[in-house]
């Protein structure tokens, strides 16, 4: 590549191409994003429309080629497509757990996170080869993004103690007289008790909902008292939001995926912002293959999931992650179960970090943060709006001190909605028309309590850590990224908004992805052999028999994970999932380099 001394880039792959071939379904958002990054790109081959591998490969300008492919799994899996990636990872488990069945995502969850992980190798094995390191081959699979998504469920599940509230069925949305269906968001218990309070609840079910309601985002289910529902069912919606004002609750209607399409402004999910010219830095630590991070800093000030995982990610990419955590150390530390004496969700997405205290009301600490950001790569943080200017720790206060730094921002909104309620998972979720979106037609429009945006939105935080290094790179200049859940919520129903923009039927046809049941479990086959499989009565079988039944009629499917902790001896994940040192169920790094 021509030197980063000499030609300034607007973009960080501008210059590079791109060639792709592989199904659509595997290469369509990893161009997407790259063009959107910069790199010019040839069209896609048509006789590699069936081909079960997707190939990317970036090059230009004197770079070695960067080349990357991406498949669902191994090959003797049986894991062929999303609904069967869906159903072995255990992620139609979890979504699943709000009605008590296993049930499939009506949008390509697991694909659309396994084409972010492939940019991202691309990105990080481009980035470590301008910072020394050689040229790379990464792999990707689908159902390894797919154990991605669920790590922290399966962490719980394989910890060997209770979780931290209920598991059964239950949970939001909320419907009030007129029938409006919504969401309510408090990170507050004495808010939640004002609000049910305000509606005249019983005080037993306002007691007893609370715990249920506080850790949906944990265990993906909320069994909290059913008076509660029928509570806001004797109210109009003006007493919704009364109740919802005078506690400091908040309120929001499920939006409708029309709605989204409407006033969708095609924003990228993320943006990168130069904020002044830098210095080159020479690696202290050499970059490797499979380590192209190596030698980078990256300080973390996240809160439960989304910039975790940001940083997580980065760790595993060799960047020393240092976890920046309030006195007295991360509370969700303690969260249950625990593996010796460590949550075992929080270990899903901090292990291997260092962690450091800093008092952020503090001059003191704030001093001692912005001498360690003048060291650092990466400052990333998902704080609620205004709190880094008011902290004096926005991208402007420490560019002044470290003109290089890459300033990260994980935002639920990143202001792009007027009148946004909380940027919580969930509430964005309801507001942009997901909860419709996972849902095929025929059932009600309801967010999924597994943290569909939480999880996706730390992968594009990651994806834009990675174009922000990769833009300082070649400019010597330090930048400023924002990524959002809603730009999760707009790239994870991106087909269903175009349906919609073409006044076409957004939503999957009803029964998608429903799995089918056996005498002792379920069974999920692929989209394309659903409706065949569909005529077989198989409830009378167990699932062995059921499989090799379908088979036997040239139908492909795969038994639906119910149990988490019971992939760790799934033949289909043989030897990939371990445990860290602290006993915590471990997923696979989610890409291979060679």
């Amino acid at each position: 590549m021509a030197s980063s001394a000499t030609t300034q880039t607007v973009r960080p792959l501008d210059g590079l191409d791109l060639e792709s071939s592989g199904p659509p379904e595997l290469v369509g958002l990893v161009a997407q994003h790259l063009r959107l990054l910069g790199a010019r790109v040839s069209p896609e081959p048509a006789e590699q429309q069936s081909a079960t591998t997707a190939q990317n490969v970036l090059s230009g300008q004197g770079i070695l080629p960067v080349e990357a492919e991406t498949n669902w799994a191994d090959p003797e899996s049986g894991i062929t497509d999303e609904a069967t990636v869906q159903a072995a990872t255990g992620i139609m488990a979890v979504h699943g757990r709000r009605v008590g069945t296993p049930r499939g995502l009506a949008v390509d969850y697991a694909t659309t996170a396994a084409s972010v992980l492939t940019v991202q190798g691309i990105l990080a094995g481009l980035l470590g080869q301008l910072r020394g390191g050689t040229a790379s081959l990464v792999g990707t699979r689908v159902d390894r993004a797919g154990l991605l998504t669920v790590s922290q469920y399966l962490a719980a599940a394989g910890a060997g103690e209770g979780e931290a509230a209920q598991l059964a069925p239950g949970g939001p949305p909320f419907t009030d007289a007129d029938g409006t269906l919504f969401e309510l968001e408090t990170l507050d218990p004495g808010a939640w008790a004002v609000f049910w309070r305000a509606l005249e609840a019983p005080p037993e079910a306002i007691r007893d909902g609370w715990r249920p309601f506080q850790f949906r985002y944990a265990t993906a289910c909320a069994p909290f008292p059913h008076s509660l529902h029928m509570t806001v069912r004797a109210h109009p919606w003006q007493r919704i939001l009364q109740a919802a004002a005078v506690s400091g609750a908040e309120v929001c209607p499920l939006g409708t995926l029309a709605g989204r399409a409407a006033e969708h402004d095609l924003a990228p999910p993320w943006s990168l912002t130069p904020h002044g010219p830098g210095d080159h830095r020479a690696p202290a630590v050499p970059p490797s293959v499979e380590r192209p991070l190596a030698g980078l800093t990256v300080l973390e000030a996240g809160r439960r999931i989304q910039a975790p995982l940001t940083a997580h990610l980065l760790g595993l990419l060799g960047a020393d992650v240092i976890r920046i955590e309030p006195p007295g150390g991360d509370p969700l530390r303690g969260m249950p179960p625990a593996c010796s004496g460590v949550s075992a969700r929080w270990l899903a997405l901090n292990r291997g970090k260092q962690a450091m205290e800093v008092d952020i009301k503090a001059e003191p600490d704030r001093r001692r943060l912005r001498e360690m950001a003048a060291e650092a790569d990466v400052f990333l943080h998902n704080w609620a709006p205004g709190k880094a200017a008011r902290f004096g720790l926005d991208a402007d206060h420490l560019a002044a001190v470290n003109p290089a730094l890459v300033y990260a921002y994980t935002s639920g909104w990143a202001d792009r909605i007027v009148g946004a309620p909380m940027g919580t998972d969930f509430m964005v979720q309801a507001r942009t028309g997901v909860g419709e979106a996972v849902h095929p037609a025929g059932e009600p429009p309801a967010p999924s309590l597994m943290t569909l945006l939480d999880v996706l939105g730390g992968l594009l935080g990651t994806e834009a850590v990675l174009a922000g290094l990769l833009l300082r790179e070649r400019n010597w200049q330090g930048v400023r990224v924002d990524s959002s859940l809603l730009g999760a919520a707009d790239v994870l129903t991106a087909p269903a908004l175009r349906r919609a923009a073409e006044g076409a039927n957004a939503r999957r046809p009803a029964g998608f992805r429903h799995p089918l049941r056996t005498s002792d479990g379920w069974i999920a086959p692929t989209d394309a052999c659903a409706e065949a499989a569909s005529a077989h009565d198989l409830r009378g079988l167990s699932t062995h028999d059921a499989l090799a039944r379908l088979n036997a009629h040239g139908l492909s499917a795969t038994a639906v994970t119910t149990d988490l902790a019971e992939l760790h001896h799934d033949a289909r994940f043989a030897g990939s999932i371990g445990r860290d040192a602290h006993g915590a169920p471990a997923v696979p790094d989610p890409w291979s380099f060679a």
